[in-house]
């Protein structure tokens, strides 16, 4: 079968949770799964669950950074340094465990960010496996990524609490 691949994005609530889904569907079919996350502590109850999952690999950074907008020159460097070496051995990981789904959650928000090359990012779709699915999430997919995808899915927010001050709460938002 054919990977094909996903792009979720918008400024609606949804993004991960689809995300999280298709992974769990997958590894439930008795698929590896490999989910990594970007931009992003990795300290959720979704990651917390994928952990248990033997089928799934959850690859998350160690290392956090400020918003990209907050960054000096210098952390900026280092921080794409980060994330390129975090996406390849993210990527490196998927094929050599011959993974069914790769799930990138805000790889669309650090290509927008300029943390990572898009070249990198399309040269990967472009060579990736075969039977390899590969879903992105975050906001405003660049043009390239868009061509690159086979699904491009909008989650559109019309009512969200966060707009009344509501926090993420634990178990919902995060």
């Amino acid at each position: 079968m054919k990977g094909l691949v996903h792009i979720y994005e918008g400024n609606g609530k949804g993004k991960t949770t689809a995300g999280v889904g298709l992974a769990v569907r997958c590894a439930g079919c008795g698929f590896p799964v490999v989910y990594s996350q970007f931009l992003k502590d990795g300290c959720t109850g979704e990651m917390a669950i994928l952990r248990n999952v033997p089928e799934i690999t959850v690859m998350v950074e160690e290392k956090h950074f400020p918003f990209s907008f907050l960054m000096t020159p210098e952390q900026k460097v280092e921080a794409c340094g980060y994330y390129t070496s975090l996406f390849e051995k993210v990527t490196a990981y998927a094929k050599e465990t011959q993974a069914r789904l790769l799930v990138m959650d805000e790889i669309l928000d650090l290509c927008n960010a300029e943390l990572i090359d898009l070249q990198l990012v399309t040269t990967f779709l472009k060579n990736k496996p075969e039977e390899l699915e590969v879903v992105m999430t975050g906001r405003n997919p660049k043009p390239e990524l868009v061509e690159l995808a086979d699904y491009y899915t909008k989650m559109e927010k019309v009512k969200h609490p966060f707009d009344q001050g509501v926090k993420a709460r634990v178990g919902i938002e995060k």
